[in-house]
């Protein structure tokens, strides 16, 4: 396909299978205008890395550089197929704008300098903290994107060499709540389910999940299966009108932080309607009968008014998904980025196991991930997780993992949980956090309440080290700024979001003196001169294989165990899933098959959480509660979210991601293509709330919070009255110059509000008060006014009156970046 195709028709042609049918394969490939397939030198082998879905390819290069990428046919993920941002976003590697060079800052600016002086300054600021203030004046907060054997090595560096307990990623952010979920109902981490399900269900389930543009690719599979026959029945929940719902036999559009009170309705009914199982209830679940007295009032009427969904709707989509006899649920930021969102997560997780429905093809759960390697971000303890899913309330495993790390016990943080995220930036705002080293993330536009997020990063009191490819809006505000070579210029592996693990092997050399993340990790503790017990060094590895056989000797045993998995095994596989071991050589399709749970008292990764409290449970009571093992099933009443609308701020806003970008755009809105799709910030606005305001398509609006105010274009859609959708990828390091955020953002994370889950502690990105206000019409016609939302409306679709020029206020003139004057 063209390239132009490939944006406007963003899953490409169809190729139909039945249930039970293998998916066939469809290579999709992108290479240099003019270039053809025999002109390339090599391809090398990948998966793709802007995106959770774990699409393999393979990597065109000619003449030293990155040319083009093609799907590789055998991959057991994607079957050769591509998403728009696999085919063009291999182009970022090659921008102008890459940082070859470390930066200092000196004099209030920051300026290029050699590698010596860059960490002579990291290691002195370490040093001086450690002696002065201990290891706890020290944070770490790190990516999704990077590979295992760095997570790995920066664990070990954090919690094994420094001994501070304030290491978390910006997972934090998209995936702690599919990690909290999974270890509520099954006390540890880890995918039930496989992608191969797909091919299996007759009725797939996707709450709070944009499958479409999250993870296109696999939106592919779907839709392949859609076109052939037997097609499974779709149930998608969704205030939005997107294509997932479009699509769907059954669309619930609940009001933004009720998720928790519509899983409670459903599964009600289900219990009522005698659609459970309960011969797999008596033999491996505990808890249900608590379940079921607690969901007691919540019938189809109560639920619907809390909704605002038609009780008909919820009594339809309850008997979908209590009579399919295959059923396959996936979970995304809808949930996890809501209020009460592991609570309702865990509701997902019930559904499954009353109707037991887990390990077996077609039924299953994968409570997604958001990015590409976020599942090694929780497995090699470069979050708030100990490696190898190990309890940090478990001595035993702490002891377990001072063994392979020969240190003492003692030294590994273990007193109280590992800070997480929104904590930690809370430390370095009070000034207990001296230094805060940020490696491959962009705080200062992915972090909610970004005006109080640039005012921590910018005290002159914390030091900021910033390592990534780009002068991020994060490395502006930075002390030492480290050039990281990224996907494409290092050798490493990642695990996608049903546990296969890739190869992605180096193609071109990194520009300039860019170095790989390992490179850096290691020589950060080298300069340290970081020693075990016996006085070796505590990182006995700088190449990325001698890293993961590091990493594989502390999965052993563990649920995600690596042992069977080489470097060489995965050059030229499919992928393989883990726990890959002696007892299983060629991997793991899916978990908990005949309800073996790696949940007994002495094996579980985390004894679980009140889930409206976020309370955690101590050894005592988890053994009271699940001696033998079992599947938790856990039951939470709702609680209305913190932040409503009111008559100041009248809407819902919720925030979200779009198909062609991926995090803060620092690579996507480098290629062409995909900038060019999506170009600006915009606003989704329902029919009726925009001819409330007399707002036309295009027109420039204002949304404004407590706490900031965003302009962008309107687009007028389907989405349920009353919410307001941005997406939050746009910030400000491609602004034109005296552009100063937060006076006129275009940052959705200027109006998000600083509040978490308590039991996963992930921000709340989908609930805040909002206000809108037009501010420039553009002469496209406001839609009239309508009483109902019923089908999903485009902008052509749109009645064309116009609501006047009411409100009009003054041009949108854009005011830089401010930098940091020390």
């Amino acid at each position: 396909m063209g390239r132009s195709d490939r944006i406007a028709e963003p899953w490409g042609t169809r190729t139909p299978y039945g249930r039970g049918e293998e998916w066939p394969v469809r290579v999709d490939s992108r290479l240099e205008e003019g270039l053809t397939s025999e002109r390339v030198d090599r391809w090398v082998q990948s998966a793709s890395v802007m995106h959770s879905n774990g699409d393999g390819l393979d990597i065109a290069v000619m003449d030293g550089r990155i040319v083009g990428v093609r799907g590789r046919a055998g991959d057991r993920v994607n079957h050769g197929r591509l998403g728009p941002k696999d085919l063009f976003g291999w182009q970022a590697n090659a921008s102008t704008d890459r940082l070859t060079r470390p930066l200092v800052r000196e004099g209030g600016k920051l300026v290029e300098t050699d590698w010596d002086t860059a960490m002579s300054r990291v290691v002195s600021r370490t040093r001086e903290l450690m002696d002065g203030r201990g290891p706890s004046s020290i944070g770490f907060y790190t990516t999704g994107q990077l590979f295992a054997e760095e997570y790995y090595t920066l664990a070990l560096i954090a919690r094994g060499g420094l001994g501070t307990h304030h290491l978390d990623g910006n997972t934090r952010l998209c995936t702690s709540t599919a990690a909290e979920a999974l270890k509520e109902s099954f006390s540890c981490d880890g995918q039930p389910g496989s992608y191969t399900d797909i091919d299996h269900a007759d009725t797939i389930a996707l709450f709070g999940h944009n499958m479409a543009e999250t993870q296109s690719v696999l939106w592919t599979r779907v839709l392949d299966r859609l076109a052939g026959p037997n097609p499974p029945t779709l149930v998608c929940v969704d205030p939005r009108p997107t294509v997932v719902a479009q699509a769907a036999d059954v669309h619930l559009a609940p009001r933004p932080g009720t998720n928790l009170a519509l899983m409670n309705g459903l599964l009600r009914q289900i219990i009522d309607r005698g659609w459970t199982d309960r011969d797999y209830i008596d033999r491996h679940v505990v808890g249900f009968e608590e379940l079921k007295d607690r969901l007691e009032p919540y019938t189809p009427e109560k639920v619907a008014d809390i909704c605002g969904v038609p009780a008909e709707e919820i009594t339809e989509a309850s008997r979908v998904l209590g009579t399919a006899e295959r059923l396959l649920s996936t979970v995304l930021q809808g949930f996890y980025q809501s209020h009460q969102a592991t609570a309702a997560a865990v509701q997902v997780n019930n559904l499954h196991l009353m109707r037991g429905m887990l390990g077996s093809p077609g039924c299953g759960v994968l409570q997604m991930n958001g990015q590409p390697t976020a599942q090694n971000t929780r497995e090699c303890g470069a979050n708030g997780d100990m490696p190898g899913f190990r309890n940090w309330e478990n001595d035993a495993h702490v002891a377990d993992l001072a063994r392979v790390w020969n240190v003492d016990p003692l030294h590994i943080p273990h007193y109280a949980p590992p800070t997480h995220a929104m904590q930690m930036f809370r430390y370095a705002e009070e000034g207990t956090i001296g230094m805060l080293w940020v490696s491959g993330t962009n705080p200062a536009v992915s972090l909610p309440e970004l005006s109080r997020i640039r005012s921590i990063l910018a005290q002159d009191r914390l030091f900021l080290v910033v390592q990534d490819a780009f002068l991020t809006e994060t490395a502006q505000l930075a002390d030492v700024v480290l050039p990281a070579a990224i996907w494409g210029e290092k050798t490493g592996t990642f695990t996608n979001a049903d546990r296969t693990v890739h190869l992605s092997e180096k193609a071109v050399e990194p520009p300039g003196e860019a170095r790989s993340d390992l490179e850096i990790f290691c020589d950060y503790a080298r300069r340290l001169d970081l020693r075990d017990k016996d006085g070796g060094p505590l990182v006995p590895w700088s190449g990325p294989e001698e890293a993961f056989e590091g990493w594989k000797e502390c999965s052993r045993g563990r649920p995600c165990d690596y042992t069977g998995i080489t470097y060489d095994k995965l050059r030229g596989g499919r992928g393989i899933q883990w726990p890959c071991n002696e007892d299983h050589p060629e991997g793991t399709e899916r978990l908990y098959a005949e309800g073996r749970f790696w949940s007994k008292p002495e094996d579980c990764e985390s004894y679980g959480r009140d889930l409206v409290t976020g309370a955690p449970l101590e050894e005592t009571e988890y053994r009271a509660l699940n001696p033998e093992g079992k599947a938790v099933i856990k039951a939470a009443d709702y609680l209305p979210p913190h932040e409503t609308p009111s008559d100041e701020y009248p809407y819902w806003l919720i925030t979200g991601r779009t198909l062609y970008h991926f995090h803060t755009r620092t690579k996507t809105a480098r290629a062409p293509q995909l900038q060019d799709a999506a170009p600006e910030v915009w606003v989704e606005v329902s029919v009726r709330d925009a001819a409330a305001h007399s707002v036309g398509e295009g027109d420039i609006v204002e949304i404004t919070t407590p706490r900031g105010a965003v302009r962008a274009k309107a687009r007028i859609s389907g989405i349920r009255e009353e919410v307001l959708f941005l997406p939050f990828h746009y910030g400000y390091w491609d602004t034109a110059p005296g552009y100063r955020p937060g006076s006129q953002g275009r940052a959705a994370n200027e109006l998000t509000l600083t509040d978490w889950d308590p039991a996963s502690k992930q921000p709340i990105f989908k609930t805040a008060a909002a206000r809108l206000r037009r501010i420039k019409a553009t002469g496209t016609p406001a839609p009239a006014p309508t009483t109902t939302a019923s089908a999903p409306i485009t902008a052509d679709a749109a009645p064309a009156t116009r609501g006047g020029a009411a409100g009009e206020a003054e041009e949108y003139l854009p005011p830089t970046f401010p930098g940091r004057a020390r």
